[in-house]
């Protein structure tokens, strides 16, 4: 079983690292000390296991779960934290096991057990995830690049991928744009079937030569097309903002 370990104490690794080496069968292949160390070290190294701290500086351990619930294979999510309050949350997405430090040798065995069950069975079904995520994740070559939603222009569907247009480019997301503006919601407004556009983005809509409705971008280069059935959902919007 080959585990990833993710905690910003750097003794809180070395404890687990050391626990686990007690374990038959069980290999550390990389240490996070962040949320975004620990889905690059997950993209490189594809584990069965994350070892996973919930407070930790800029992406913390429950949004993490909700990006690695998007890999392909899924590893499983232990969470190991110092707070017992965050137990429903841990188990809204998906946690196989929720352990409190200092982390107890036959907890974490049992915690290995149950981990175990999963990766032969599979058996447990994604949910949905219970919060809006603070990034969106685009694989990149067997990497990754985590983008803001802050920083997110629109969403542009385009076969089976949806390009983001964001403040410093364009990546690909292998993600629907339903889900997305369903998780989105106050944030993104549908234009166009295969279209969402940032709110704050929205500068005004105005007609081209041919008589289409454009949506006209704080930050994008050209207008973007406004499908008929959205123009009045759009107009009163606007309105709103």
């Amino acid at each position: 079983m080959k585990v990833v370990v993710a905690d910003d104490e750097p003794l809180a690794r070395e404890r687990l690292r050391t626990l686990l080496a007690d374990i038959d069968g069980v290999e550390v292949v990389a240490e996070a000390a962040d949320g975004h160390e620990a889905l690059h070290a997950c993209a490189e190294q594809r584990p069965d296991l994350v070892l996973l701290d919930i407070a930790m500086p800029g992406i913390d351990g429950l949004e993490t779960a909700r990006h690695l619930a998007a890999f392909e294979p899924r590893p499983a999510v232990v969470f190991c934290t110092a707070y017992d309050a965050h137990a429903l949350s841990a188990f809204e997405a998906e946690a196989i096991d929720y352990l409190v430090k200092p982390v107890r040798p036959e907890r974490l065995a049992a915690a290995i057990d149950r981990v175990r069950t999963f990766a032969a069975g599979r058996g447990i079904n994604p949910a949905a995830p219970t919060q809006r995520r603070t990034h969106l994740c685009a694989r990149l070559r067997g990497s990754l690049r985590l983008i803001p939603i802050e920083d997110v222009h629109y969403l542009q569907a385009e076969e089976k991928y949806v390009v983001v247009h964001h403040a410093r480019g364009e990546d690909l997301i292998e993600e629907s744009l339903k889900s997305l503006e369903e998780e989105f919601a106050e944030r993104f407004v549908r234009i166009h079937r295969n279209c969402l556009v940032a709110r704050h983005e929205i500068v005004e809509l105005k007609r081209s030569p041919d008589g289409h409705v454009q949506a006209v971008l704080r930050h994008g280069k050209t207008p973007l097309e406004v499908s008929r059935r959205c123009v009045a959902g759009l107009r009163d919007t606007l309105k709103h903002l």
